[in-house]
């Protein structure tokens, strides 16, 4: 039986136009009330989260920034922010290639390390109240996420940053020109452990949802992976279902599957 259903957002749970449809925040309500909790797992930050389920935020989890905010029934229960060390190496190595344009966030903060026309949003990289920083910002600032935006070559940057820092960060290609920055033993996945923890929930009792790379180990971890039909090639191969789009609402469609069963 589903006691907990987790789901990625940008190319995911959001349609076209990056907005959570409308039928969502019912279907929440509804698996809810059977007893099924709703997670948001995505590498967007929490305060961003909140604003898109505004109508249920209450009533549900978040695992954000890729596993570094894990909030439970209303309670940040975990905060892994980077070590300042390993993020001047990062910035260090991206700057010796012109294509790499890297920018960290804080809670509330974007701080861009390179020009700002050189970054072009995408999906969660909306980049909210822009900074521009020569340098890292300093120790005292608590970082919480990292990306880098890759002007052309994608896979080939992503296999160089983790030929260089291997050791720190694992690199996850997201979008057509992003790079997601994760720490080290810090995912969506290690978010959604503690979420099952305090909700006493079996990965076998887990539906979840995701079309990138940084949403690899979910997929791995619970009984029902869902790969959406607009996911990465090794996406799909590793999930136990290849389903229909966000564009069409792919995700709705089976959360109202699900609640249906629950309510025969």
């Amino acid at each position: 039986m589903i006691k907990l259903v987790a789901s990625d957002m940008d190319g995911t749970l959001l349609d076209e136009r990056s907005r959570v449809p409308q039928e969502t925040f019912d279907l929440i309500r509804g698996l809810t009330s059977v007893g099924v909790r709703f997670c948001a797992a995505s590498g967007r930050r929490f305060d961003t989260l909140q604003e898109f389920f505004g109508p249920v935020a209450s009533s549900m989890d978040f695992v954000a920034s890729n596993g570094a905010q894990v909030v439970v029934n209303g309670i940040l229960v975990d905060r892994e922010v980077f070590s300042h060390a390993a993020l001047r190496r990062l910035l260090s190595v991206t700057r010796r290639f012109s294509c790499l344009h890297l920018v960290v966030f804080d809670r509330t903060n974007s701080y861009l390390l390179d020009d700002p026309s050189c970054y072009k949003a995408e999906f969660d990289k909306d980049l909210p109240n822009p900074i521009r920083m020569e340098d890292m910002p300093p120790a005292s600032t608590s970082i919480v996420k990292a990306s880098i935006f890759c002007d052309h070559e994608l896979m080939d940057m992503a296999y160089v940053l983790s030929r260089e820092l291997d050791d720190d960060f694992v690199f996850a290609p997201s979008g057509s020109n992003w790079i997601d920055v994760m720490q080290r033993g810090v995912s969506k996945a290690t978010g959604i452990e503690q979420v099952m923890l305090a909700h006493g929930v079996k990965p076998d009792e887990v539906m979840a949802f995701g079309d990138s790379m940084n949403d690899y180990e979910i997929l791995r971890m619970v009984g029902e992976s869902c790969a959406m039909g607009n996911a990465r090639y090794a996406v799909k191969e590793i999930a136990k279902r290849v389903i229909g789009t966000n564009v069409e609402h792919a995700v709705q469609r089976e959360m109202k599957e699900l609640l249906d069963a629950l309510r025969r």
